[in-house]
């Protein structure tokens, strides 16, 4: 079997992964991604117990017990590129043997639930509510780095791409199903379900002028009106096409989770924005320890 080079697979002095810092025993199989480091905390002040804490950059990591399940709860900062870097280094840690580098014979599927906030691009769907993702539509571009045509949407992305006049020099979207097995698992009567678009950077990326036009000022209202097979694209954030992308390829379930702060379609924002995040976390914690 071929070893992995040592410069493809970085590891520290100690053996752990080189940005995640995490040894194969300090992750659990069931993992919730946050983007903050701080909201690492407050989603396992909720723990029974903890039993491993780490950090380094903005990588923070929290495994523990909640109601007799075992989670790990692991902040990746901002934006696709960091997901690379996440998901790739957690796989390995579960599907690389690191000592002797090479890959374990018996797969090992990670169930991983990202927990974020976002805003809303319909109208009917108001701040301080929940969002699952059935899709992740994502304007990034990571995931082209991978052989990935097998597990896209391309009917769909067509269609995208020709009601947008999608730009020629930008990123071919994708579109990535989510984990059917997660889903059923998630959702309720409480959760809006739609299309969570990724977007590549916070202002420009989402619409937002400050003082740089923009390269299509029409392109969020083209989004907000998007409709394939009676799904619309519910809303905008900055990790979850990749997040299921590379779940998808590396053999993971994957499902994002968004609580709704913000709604650009009506120009709201929640009058108590922690409120929507604390209720989304108790109740995917709930969720997932059945």
């Amino acid at each position: 079997m071929n070893k992995i080079a040592s410069s493809e697979l970085i590891l520290n002095p100690n053996g752990s992964v080189y940005h995640l810092n995490l040894k194969p025993e300090n992750v659990a199989q069931n993992i919730i991604f946050v983007g903050d480091q701080d909201r690492v905390p407050k989603v396992t002040k909720y723990f029974d117990s903890i039993e491993f804490e780490t950090q380094k950059r903005e990588f923070r990591t929290i495994t523990g017990v909640y109601k007799g399940t075992r989670m790990s709860v692991i902040s990746t900062g901002i934006g696709p590129d960091n997901i690379d870097i996440v998901m790739n280094e957690l796989d390995a840690l579960v599907n690389i043997d690191l000592e002797n580098r090479t890959v374990k014979k018996e797969h090992v599927q990670l169930n991983i639930v990202r927990i974020g906030t976002s805003g809303s691009l319909q109208k009917h769907i108001p701040v301080d509510s929940f969002v699952l993702a059935k899709f992740g539509l994502g304007f990034d571009g990571m995931l082209h780095s991978y052989d990935c045509e097998h597990i896209l949407e391309a009917d769909f992305e067509d269609a995208f791409i020709k009601h947008t006049n999608w730009s020629p020099r930008k990123a071919r979207p994708y579109i990535v199903k989510n984990s059917e097995i997660l889903e059923k698992k998630l959702a309720s009567d409480k959760v809006f379900i739609g299309v969570t678009a990724t977007a590549v950077g916070f202002y420009g990326p989402q619409g937002r002028v400050l003082r740089l036009a923009l390269q299509d000022p029409k392109l969020n209202s083209k989004i907000d009106s998007f409709e394939f097979n009676g799904i619309k694209i519910t809303n905008l954030e900055m990790e979850t096409s990749a997040i299921y992308g590379l779940s998808k390829l590396l053999g993971h379930n994957a499902c994002s989770m968004n609580a709704i702060i913000a709604n650009r379609a009506n120009g709201t924002f929640s009058e108590n924005p922690y409120k929507p995040v604390e209720e989304l976390i108790i109740y995917t914690l709930n969720k997932l320890s059945v």
